[in-house]
């Protein structure tokens, strides 16, 4: 069966089930602790804060938390009581909430005066740079010319004194 077939590759035809004459070398793992990758030891993940806040639907500008939802954005003016503000708002549910309604609210983004308002909060990273410095550590600016460099470097193996 091997000679009509046009060409010679092995294959799922092949009367041993695939295998071949011609064995890779078993490659088995080597036994004990790997070998870490960095002597100098692991890098440690910049870790980001996360920051919880209520956001304005329109502006995303970030609300204080004993903010006034009665009223509007500080911003943009939009009402802050609205659906689009609230927690249970989803577009793609019945009357659009979550929570059950008797009745279709027709301006999601107008006030409102329904009982189950819930302010949306969202989590979002901080990704300010944290400060690692010590309490009242200046910090240093880049150097500007090379001899400003120079005594930055010396100053970082200068014995104290």
């Amino acid at each position: 069966m091997d000679d009509d077939r046009k060409y010679r590759q092995r294959g799922y035809m092949d009367s041993n089930g695939g295998s071949s004459d011609r064995r890779l070398p078993d490659r088995s793992k080597p036994s004990g602790p790997r070998p870490p990758l960095d002597v100098t030891g692991p890098r440690l993940p910049r870790l980001l804060q996360s920051v919880v806040a209520a956001r304005c639907f329109n502006c995303s500008t970030a609300l204080s938390p004993d903010a006034d939802w009665k009223g509007k954005c500080p911003k943009c003016g939009v009402a802050l009581h609205c659906c689009k503000q609230c927690a249970h708002f989803e577009p793609s549910t019945r009357f659009q909430c979550l929570k059950p309604i008797l009745a279709r609210i027709a301006g999601k983004d107008q006030a409102n005066e329904c009982d189950l308002f819930k302010p949306r909060v969202t989590v979002a990273r901080d990704s300010a740079p944290a400060n690692n410095h010590a309490a009242g550590a200046q910090q240093q600016q880049a150097p500007r010319t090379p001899t400003d460099a120079r005594a930055a470097f010396d100053s970082l193996f200068k014995k104290p004194e």
